[in-house]
């Protein structure tokens, strides 16, 4: 199957491909025969439908096996010539899709960059698991209390991979898994941030701890000024959602408690921004 991809044209699909509608003229798709990604189980291994370039590039090139279907707009053939020529080499069904309202429809979002991928969501790390690879060494990690919006979660990925950040730890009880939205946001950065589910939270304090990991409550006032405190080089950022903020009995378990000094012309940043600071200000430190 080492054959090129067929030539760009809307008529031609590759090796998968639904049915068609007899005498709808070229490129014209059936509705109903455009499967959906199986329903996700909250990360344990079932399909996640994507959409964005960058999105989409970043699991090809960080795990290509988990490309499962792909479509993509007619302009988009030349930058995605590699992927699709692994699709034939592979047998990845994939489909030339004219109709910019078909992308769409498939991706739910006008923000699909004319490329849409089902694909195999990766399943969260255990906590002990991710600690045994963890290496020495400066390290900061985000804990997520009760944030919800797949774009804030998108942001707050694009900034963890900008940085550097080690991993997102999610809590027990927390329903957050990846998104097409967040995905598409986080600029491919979902894919060089783990996602870590953590255990009861007096057990995942102390390992973290156990660990040599300082945490740092984020709190919108009567913080320590992040500008002016010394910051552990084996942090995590414990953040909570917009609104409600985090549990006053987890803040109450932290080793610190930080605030982001501002001009008091709004009360706070939202979580995604504050996190760019929070990890920016991390980094800065670190050298």
């Amino acid at each position: 199957m080492g054959r090129r991809p067929p030539p760009p044209s809307p008529e031609r699909d590759g090796p998968w491909s639904g049915p068609r509608t007899r005498g709808a003229g070229a490129g014209r798709e059936r509705r109903e025969a455009v499967p959906r990604p199986r329903r996700d189980d909250g990360g344990r291994g079932e399909e996640v439908r994507l959409h964005g370039l960058n999105a989409v590039q970043a699991v090809f090139a960080r795990r290509p096996q988990a490309i499962r279907k792909l479509y993509l707009a007619p302009d988009r053939i030349p930058t995605l010539q590699p992927l699709l020529k692994w699709c034939v080499a592979h047998r990845i069904g994939y489909r030339v899709v004219e109709d910019v309202e078909e992308l769409r429809r498939l991706s739910a979002s006008t923000h699909h960059e004319g490329v849409v991928a089902d694909v195999l969501r990766e399943p969260p790390l255990a906590l002990e698991q991710w600690l045994s690879a963890l290496p020495d060494g400066p390290c900061c990690a985000l804990w997520l209390d009760g944030v919800g919006n797949p774009h804030n979660l998108g942001a707050i990925l694009r900034s963890a991979a900008h940085f550097g950040a080690a991993a997102l730890l999610l809590p027990e009880s927390s329903t957050l898994s990846l998104s097409g939205a967040a995905a598409r946001v986080a600029e491919g950065g979902a894919e060089h941030v783990p996602l870590v589910r953590l255990g009861p939270t007096d057990d995942a304090i102390a390992r973290l701890r156990a660990a040599g990991l300082s945490l740092a409550a984020t709190v919108v006032r009567d913080g320590d000024d992040l500008f002016r405190a010394a910051l552990p080089r084996r942090l995590v950022y414990v953040l909570g959602a917009e609104g409600e903020g985090m549990g006053e009995a987890l803040a109450a378990a932290c080793d610190l408690r930080l605030s982001i000094p501002g001009s008091g012309a709004v009360e706070s940043l939202n979580v995604a921004a504050a996190t760019a600071v929070l990890l920016a200000q991390w980094a800065r430190g670190k050298q």
